[in-house]
């Protein structure tokens, strides 16, 4: 089984603000109107620049995770995923409802589930709330035994809804659940988002043959995939739970593996998928076909029609200005390496630096995105834009021409110049609404230089 690595590029883009990144905890009570005021007790867990409860989350945008948890255990048998989810760039939600051995219902569990998806999202504009303004509208419902049931459930009904939320199920042996007459493996023909199952070969508390493997083969999803952990057990995709252990000392036989190498499969196959469904890193879902085609600790039945693009996601660099390579991108964000910043408007192929430093552009082509390596830029003399609303440049990245618009009524001067100071284009007369022609300028960086009768206003525009 080959190691999950970031691809070179992305670590060094944001390696350093991932290890940074600590975990921070609340507790919350949503309650749900339309089912009698019902209160869903609520533990999250999320990426925090200092670890504690209610600090506030380091700055980003995450996407979610609501986890439902396993038959007669609580959230916190569950410790071993979000120490690893978490820091990688996730939110983890684990409802506490549905714990009591005599009175579980499958189809509230489900309901809750379903409730979070969308609930959790609120957060995002509640300025009280420790995950405010970092939350991604990107969700995968994930669940163990009973919990895996009821996600499918809860994704059912997401699905049939048209949720913009849910982008995918994960399943760790994830059990049939029948509770008011609903069944997981009936739900599974109506879930459309690509899925992903893990199932230890030798479960007997959920035996595969009876709860994940027709749940797989239901699933109405292009993208779906069953993994089936050799020599894995029920109980082993969580910490050691009293509960669980007892009920799999007498129903599985035949265990393999401990529990810490049953953890590391699922780390391998799970993260990548979830790097690839919640964040578009499409290098990630690469990485996992390869694990699934080569593993030998697993064995996969899988359905997926996916088309990967292949994105050029290196750079050139000229006198002026840094282009992508990747000329049918869907969209460019350019980032400034020293800062693990994006640069605020610089949206375009081509960006024209106005200060020295090391750079990189995050490209996404057909939903899939990508980013470079830093390159250095070191061929620009350091500019300060002088900022004014009495002139106006559009359009500014331009092709052809620009305008320069102004409401002072006296006339005025201005003078075109690359960034080191040559003048290439001078007008001593103008006059409001101007036209200057600029389709004979190569593509880059300069900057447009006004006078008036008592001020010099400097304003930089990108010729593409």
């Amino acid at each position: 089984m080959k190691t999950l690595l970031l691809s070179i590029s992305t670590f060094l883009l944001f390696g350093l603000s991932i290890a940074q990144q600590q975990i921070g905890h609340m507790t919350k009570t949503f309650v749900d109107a339309s089912r009698n005021n019902r209160n869903i007790q609520t533990e999250i867990y999320y990426p925090a620049i200092t670890a504690g409860n209610n600090v506030t989350a380091s700055p980003g945008e995450y996407p979610v995770i609501v986890f439902g948890h396993g038959f007669v255990m609580a959230w916190d048998a569950y410790t071993n995923l979000w120490e690893e989810f978490v820091p990688r760039g996730y939110i983890m939600v684990f409802p506490r409802t549905e714990g009591n051995a005599f009175s579980t219902n499958h189809q509230n569990f489900g309901w809750d589930l379903q409730f979070l998806v969308n609930e959790i999202q609120n957060e995002d504009v509640l300025s009280t709330s420790p995950i405010y303004n970092v939350v991604s509208p990107a969700t995968a419902l994930m669940g163990h035994s009973m919990g895996g049931g009821a996600a499918f459930l809860a994704a059912d009904s997401l699905c049939s809804n048209g949720n913009q939320y849910l982008k995918t199920l994960v399943g760790l042996a994830p059990a049939e659940s029948s509770t008011n007459g609903v069944s997981s493996i009936s739900s599974s023909t109506n879930i459309t988002v690509p899925a992903l199952i893990l199932s230890g070969v030798q479960d007997g508390v959920t035996p595969p043959i009876d709860h994940h493997i027709p749940m797989y083969n239901a699933l109405g999803a292009t993208c779906k995939t069953i993994l089936n952990i050799i020599g894995g057990a029920h109980c082993y995709f969580a910490n050691t739970n009293a509960a669980c252990d007892f009920g799999e000392s007498t129903s599985s036989n035949g265990i393999s593996i401990s529990r810490n190498e049953q953890h590391s499969i699922t780390f391998d196959f799970v993260n990548s998928w979830l790097d690839y469904t919640l964040k578009n890193d499409c290098n990630a879902f690469t990485v996992f076909q390869d694990s699934v085609v080569t593993s030998t600790r697993i064995s996969y039945s899988q359905t997926c029609n996916i088309n990967i693009p292949i994105i050029d996601n290196t750079i050139s660099v000229s006198t002026t200005s840094l282009t992508s390579n990747e000329a049918n991108a869907t969209s460019y964000q350019w980032f400034d390496c020293s800062s693990n910043t994006p640069i605020p408007s610089e949206t375009y192929q081509l960006f024209s630096p106005i200060t020295n430093g090391s750079y990189a552009v995050e490209i996404e082509v057909n939903g899939c995105k990508e980013i470079s390596n830093c390159v250095n830029f070191t061929n620009t003399l350091d500019v300060t834009e002088i900022v004014s609303s009495t002139f106006n440049i559009y359009p500014n990245p331009a092709n052809d021409k620009i305008t320069i618009d102004t409401d002072i009524k006296s006339a005025y001067s201005i003078n075109i110049t690359d960034l080191n100071g040559k003048i290439i284009y001078l007008d001593d007369e103008m006059q409001n609404g101007k036209v200057v022609n600029v389709h004979h300028l190569e593509k880059g960086c300069y900057l447009i230089n006004i006078y008036t009768e008592n001020q010099k206003i400097i304003k930089r525009f990108v010729k593409q």
